[in-house]
């Protein structure tokens, strides 16, 4: 395994490059209501981008034996586990979609974040699982620090998510990121405590645990190439940051002024 260590002069690209991406996120927000369709969050997600100076990391990406990525967000509502594709179908009142952005800078670093959001007032199960993902996500990362195991992260995300009665996706995981949209490491959101790769200083991934209401099976979705939906038309929540390890703990790299308020149980985006 060949993970890239972030020097100082690479981490300040990056903390640009994460910060554009959660302002695009930011930028969205208000936009997102019962009647938009996810076609104009794409179309917002790439006025923001043109605005900032970035590029859509999305945008005719194409992984081996994937057709090329046609959008410049990912759009997943309700059963739709990720890659969801931006189309010209409103959102209701109740649907819940997940915005998954990836920007590149005028430099080449990559910031990659995410975000759910509620449209109009949502069920009580829908509600609990997008809240609950997002818990999910900083009991992971609140177990970044030199020495930690990569499995440690997984367990975390595992033994809550699983805790209250939902299934962790096991298809899809986080990724290291810099100047490549994907890199080493790959983070497990399930494992064991104590097992895979050792956490060291300048090591940087994303964070992005999907959680389904039911059971954990996913399926491709159509014949589009990308679409992943739950086997069993479940729910599914994802929320991601892309964190740093620092000498004493962990910095979260996509905050901006309008991220959402941490959970109760974290202190400090930095530590």
């Amino acid at each position: 395994m060949s993970i890239t260590i972030k020097s100082a002069e690479d981490i300040e690209g990056m903390r640009l490059a994460c910060r554009l991406a959660s302002e695009v996120l930011d930028y969205i927000t208000p936009h997102i209501k019962p009647g938009i369709t996810t076609k104009e969050i794409d179309r917002l997600g790439a006025e923001c981008m043109a605005q900032q100076g970035t590029i859509s990391a999305t945008v005719g990406y194409q992984p081996p034996g994937y057709p090329p990525y046609p959008a410049s967000l990912c759009t997943s509502v309700n059963h739709v586990v990720c890659h969801g594709i931006p189309n010209d179908k409103p959102l209701k009142k109740g649907d819940i979609v997940n915005v998954d952005v990836t920007v590149i800078t005028k430099d080449g670093w990559y910031g990659d974040n995410s975000r759910m959001f509620l449209i109009g007032e949502c069920s009580i199960a829908a509600k609990r699982l997008s809240a609950l993902t997002f818990e999910a996500m900083w009991h992971g990362i609140v177990q970044v620090k030199p020495g930690a195991r990569l499995g440690d992260i997984g367990h975390a995300i595992q033994k809550f998510a699983e805790g209250h009665g939902f299934s962790v996706v096991r298809e899809f995981c986080g990724h290291g990121i810099g100047k490549k949209f994907h890199e080493e490491p790959q983070v497990l959101h399930y494992g064991k405590p104590g097992t895979l790769e050792e956490l060291v200083p300048g090591m940087m991934f994303t964070i992005e645990p999907m959680i389904n209401a039911g059971r954990r099976e996913v399926k491709d979705f159509g014949n589009d190439g990308w679409t992943i939906v739950t086997k069993d038309h479940s729910l599914s929540a994802q929320w991601e940051h892309t964190v740093l390890v620092t000498p004493t703990g962990y910095e979260v790299m996509t905050l901006s002024a309008g991220s959402p308020p941490l959970p109760p149980f974290v202190t400090a985006t930095t530590t």
